[in-house]
C-alpha cells in the first residue's frame, strides 16, 4: 500500500526582494582603529649610519690607549731579535743589549729545540725545562760564591743568559736533523757549537762581575761547558 507525503511548495524569492533584504542586513564596516590614530613615521637610514658611526668612534676611542696583547705579555719583538744577533757573533759579545733581561726570548729557544728534538723522534720538553732551571740556578750560586756581595746578577737575569746563550744548541739541533747519525762531522759539529754557548754564556756572566770579575772567566765557563755539553748529548744521542 502506498503511502503519499505532502511537499510544501518551494517559493523563490525575486531578484528585487533579496536585493533590498541584503540592503537591509548590511552594514558599514569600519575598522578597530580610526586611520588618523595611527601616524606614519619614515625610518631616517642617515640619521642610523651616524648614530652607528658614532658609537663606533667612541668604542675605538676608549680602547685607543690601551696597550697590545704583546706588551701585556711584556713581549718585546725586537727586543728579542737585537739579543740573537748578539749571540750569533760569538766573537764580540754585547752585554749592554741583554738589559732589561727577559725569559720571552728563553722560552721560545727551549720551544724550538724541543721541536727539533721532536722531528729527530726524541719528546723532552719536559727535561729540557726543568734542566735549565736547576742549570740557571747552578750558575746562580757558583757566580755568587765567586763574586760575594760584588757582583751584579740576580736569578732571573741568570735565567734569561743562560737561556739566550743556547741559541748555538739550538741551531746544532736543527743542522743535525740533515747530519748522518754516528759520522764524525756530528761530534764535531756538536763540539763546535757547544764551545760556542760556552763562550758567550760565560762572557755575559763575567761582564755582571765586578773587581776581578774577569780573572774567573775559566772558573765561570767550565760549569757552563757542562751545561752545554749535556744538551748536545741529547742532540747526539
Amino acid at each position: 500500500m502506498k503511502k503519499e507525503f505532502t511537499v510544501p511548495p518551494v517559493v523563490f524569492p525575486s531578484s528585487t526582494t533579496t536585493t533590498a533584504t541584503n540592503l537591509h542586513h548590511r552594514r558599514l564596516l569600519t575598522p578597530p582603529f580610526p586611520p588618523s590614530s595611527i601616524p606614519f613615521k619614515s625610518f631616517d637610514t642617515g640619521a642610523a649610519y651616524a648614530a652607528s658611526t658614532a658609537t663606533v668612534t667612541t668604542t675605538a676611542t676608549l680602547f685607543s690607549g690601551e696597550p697590545s696583547l704583546l706588551e701585556e705579555l711584556e713581549i718585546d719583538p725586537s727586543l728579542i731579535y737585537r739579543k740573537t744577533l748578539s749571540i750569533l757573533n760569538p766573537l764580540r759579545v754585547n752585554s749592554s743589549v741583554h738589559d732589561p733581561p727577559d725569559l720571552s726570548g728563553p722560552l721560545l729557544y727551549y720551544a724550538s729545540f724541543s721541536l727539533f728534538q721532536a722531528l729527530a723522534g726524541k719528546v723532552q720538553f719536559g727535561v729540557l725545562l726543568g734542566w735549565i732551571v736547576l742549570f740557571s740556578m747552578s750558575l746562580y750560586v757558583l757566580f755568587h760564591m765567586l763574586e760575594g756581595k760584588h757582583g751584579n746578577l740576580d736569578l732571573y737575569r741568570c735565567c734569561s743568559l743562560v737561556g739566550y746563550s743556547m741559541l748555538p744548541v739550538l741551531i746544532f739541533s736543527a743542522v743535525s736533523l740533515f747530519v748522518p747519525k754516528g759520522g764524525a762531522l756530528r761530534f764535531a759539529l756538536g763540539a763546535a757549537f757547544v764551545l760556542w754557548s760556552t763562550r758567550v754564556c760565560a762572557r755575559l756572566l763575567v761582564e755582571r762581575a765586578s773587581g776581578g770579575g774577569r780573572e774567573v772567566f775559566k772558573l765561570i765557563g767550565y760549569p757552563c761547558l757542562l751545561v752545554y755539553t749535556v744538551f748536545a748529548m741529547l742532540v747526539l744521542f
